[in-house]
């Protein structure tokens, strides 16, 4: 089941888990719900094991695909936008390889993203 979070106001400062679920949804549009729970699996799997990831969980079940958010990622935390930006920068050039540079520019057009140091290139 994925955790609600308060919808990011364009411009705001936001938390870990706001930003997850708009790159989560904004993905998923794109490319598709299986799609994004691959990459994002994938690139959280490339870090090394952190504790600010560790509890970010990408489920399957049937052919729904889900995440659960630490509860840290809940609050304005530095260490959990520090912790998600290390997951854009390895989630940036496979989506690169992968699609070309659109959906880098698309999410680069994301005002909320660049008002938090979230930065695609």
């Amino acid at each position: 089941m994925m955790l609600s979070v308060p919808a990011v106001r364009q411009g705001s400062p936001a938390t870990a888990g706001q930003l997850l679920d708009l790159l989560w949804t904004t993905l998923s549009d794109l490319l598709g719900s299986a799609a994004t729970a691959t990459l994002l699996r994938r690139s959280k799997k490339a870090l090394p094991a952190d504790r600010e990831l560790a509890g970010l969980q990408i489920n399957r079940s049937g052919l729904e695909y889900t995440y659960v958010i630490p509860p840290e990622w809940r609050v304005e935390s530095e260490e959990s936008l520090a912790a998600l930006r290390e997951l854009v920068n390895v989630l940036s050039p496979i989506l690169r390889e992968l699609t070309g540079s659109a959906v880098i520019r698309y999410l680069d057009n994301h005002p909320e993203f660049r008002a938090n140091g979230i930065l695609f290139s």
